[in-house]
């Protein structure tokens, strides 16, 4: 498959048919991620693989609870707190694959000076990003559905505890993976003359 082709068919995914995401496509995403460009060449991006309904519908329930806990802050009604719970729980507990997507900044550059230090996080943010992006696009080449959710930025300490993650590891997001149940909605894109501006 061709890039732009992969690119323009490229949807986000949400609901998988009943069928595994095999090792050799698992390693195919995963070499993808790994070629992504990054700061200083430090490749920050960590990832682990959750497959097992248990394991999947353990971190869906955990992250479900503290879900639950701020939006009953936020004072919005019980019932739809319980269906955003529950529409949750399903996407990450049915899906056939689940990616979790972590930073570290043990190799990134230290400096004394705040803004500095924050535009070095910033850059490994974005290093992870293209990460998330080669896996996305990765996965459409090959026939695969993704989705990319960044509700582990909500939770990240609900995430880490339980998954057992090193202490370094930031969770940035997480990608759901499976053969697509159906071929998802065409997003309207923006026409490039309100994207770009010259400046000659």
């Amino acid at each position: 498959m061709e890039f732009m082709e992969a690119a323009t068919r490229r949807r986000s995914i949400r609901r998988y048919e009943a069928k595994s995401v095999d090792d050799e496509q698992l390693a195919y995403l995963l070499s993808a991620a790994r070629w992504a460009p990054s700061a200083h060449n430090r490749q920050p991006w960590r990832f682990t693989v959750l497959r097992s309904r248990a394991a999947k519908e353990k971190l869906a329930d955990a992250m479900g609870a503290k879900l639950k806990i701020d939006r009953t802050r936020d004072g919005d009604a019980p019932t739809v707190i319980a269906a955003d719970m529950q529409r949750s729980r399903a996407r990450i507990a049915e899906a056939p694959l689940v990616l979790i997507v972590t930073m570290t900044l043990v190799d990134m550059d230290l400096y004394k000076d705040e803004a500095r230090r924050e535009a070095e996080r910033i850059m490994a943010i974005q290093s992870t990003a293209m990460a998330v992006q080669n896996v996305l696009l990765a996965a459409t080449s090959i026939g695969l559905g993704a989705c990319w959710m960044s509700a582990p930025l909500f939770c990240s300490d609900v995430v880490k505890d339980t998954l057992g993650l090193p202490e370094d590891w930031e969770p940035q997001a997480l990608i759901t993976v499976g053969m697509p149940a159906n071929e998802g909605k065409v997003a309207e894109r923006k026409s490039i003359e309100l994207l770009v501006r010259n400046f000659d």
